[in-house]
């Protein structure tokens, strides 16, 4: 099979002929990467190759732009570019830029003959309706908004869907994205970083708002939260959201209870990094705990965030090794 062929397969719970796919969802850091390079990988490689230099398959994502290249920045890492109402118009002019998507449907375009052909799936990104007021706010104060600033909030969200749905609408009109991801990282290591009841207050008519739009062309609509989303997963599925990555095992995360519970929710991640560091007998050994929700369907297992620099080159072509073995396993037993 092809690469978007295994990807559609598994999204649509079916199992492809060979193996499972085989990609890491998020990109290398560039520590990992830089590390790499001092143990032998080749310098010449360009970025967009090195998933099947790695023995990995392709696959594309594009984050839609949310915001102007000229747009005010945070005086520090995860600090405020605006307070209240006011702060809020003076940056509108800098804020969901329609000029701004030209670059990425040119780039589209170049691809859309190979995504046709099905050499690899394209996945869009979405600022979501948690991690876009926050990049606002600032981490602090965004917390304090759902309080402080409860109709601003909403207006925030009502101006963000409706210029994601005209985005969309473009894209649309060029091709048809295999799945997508909200961007929210919305919980940590302890469960969901707001209560259920701001969730539905604000976030989730933002998200009925958007989702349809998202679904009439048969993309699958997958958050992305770090931590432990088990107690969101009830009211993602409320509002039509249809899957979660990256499922992070150091945050408890266990993806075997979370089939069970949800037999028909898509899984991407789960493989706890950690276990890269150790040794290949730890990989395997995580490999076996996967196996049986790798057989269930609708799980592609990847690295649960980004493969830390800390793990060896030789024994990352070796996770890739189990991958394809333990992912061949998982169709053909």
């Amino acid at each position: 099979m092809k690469n978007r062929e295994r990807v559609q397969a598994v999204l649509r719970f079916e199992k492809p002929d060979d193996r499972l796919p085989m990609i890491e969802w998020a990109s290398w850091w560039d520590k990992t990467i830089d590390a790499w390079h001092s143990q032998g990988l080749s310098t010449e490689i360009p970025w967009n190759e090195l998933a099947p230099s790695l023995g990995l398959d392709q696959h594309v994502q594009f984050w839609l732009p949310h915001k102007a290249g000229d747009c005010p920045q945070p005086a520090f890492n995860g600090g405020p570019i605006m307070e209240d109402e006011q702060d809020y118009e003076n940056l509108l002019p800098y804020l969901y830029p329609e000029h701004a998507i030209a670059g990425p449907l040119q780039a589209m375009s170049r691809l859309k003959a190979g995504h046709d052909a099905g050499e690899f799936p394209i996945w869009l990104s979405l600022d979501g309706g948690f991690w876009f007021p926050r990049t606002l706010f600032g981490i602090e104060n965004h917390l304090y908004s759902f309080y402080d600033y409860p109709e601003l909030y909403h207006r925030i969200l009502d101006d963000l869907a409706d210029y994601q749905i005209k985005m969309l609408d473009r894209v649309y009109e060029l091709l048809t994205p295999d799945f997508m991801t909200f961007a929210e990282d919305m919980s940590y290591n302890n469960g969901p970083m707001i209560s259920e009841e701001c969730f539905d207050e604000f976030l989730a008519p933002y998200y009925r708002k958007v989702i349809p739009v998202i679904q009439a062309h048969g993309t699958k609509v997958i958050v992305d939260t770090d931590g432990d989303v088990s107690k969101m997963i009830p009211w993602m599925k409320r509002v039509g959201i249809e899957g979660v990555l990256p499922l992070e095992r150091q945050a408890g995360v266990d993806v075997a209870a979370l089939r069970e519970a949800y037999p028909d929710f898509i899984f991407i991640g789960a493989f706890d990094k950690m276990t890269m560091r150790q040794s290949t007998e730890a990989m395997r050994g995580e490999f076996e705990r996967l196996l049986p929700v790798m057989k269930s369907g609708g799980f592609i297992p990847s690295v649960d965030h980004q493969t830390p620099p800390d793990c060896p080159l030789d024994r990352y072509r070796r996770y890739v090794e189990l991958l394809e073995e333990y992912g061949t396993r998982a169709v053909k037993e």
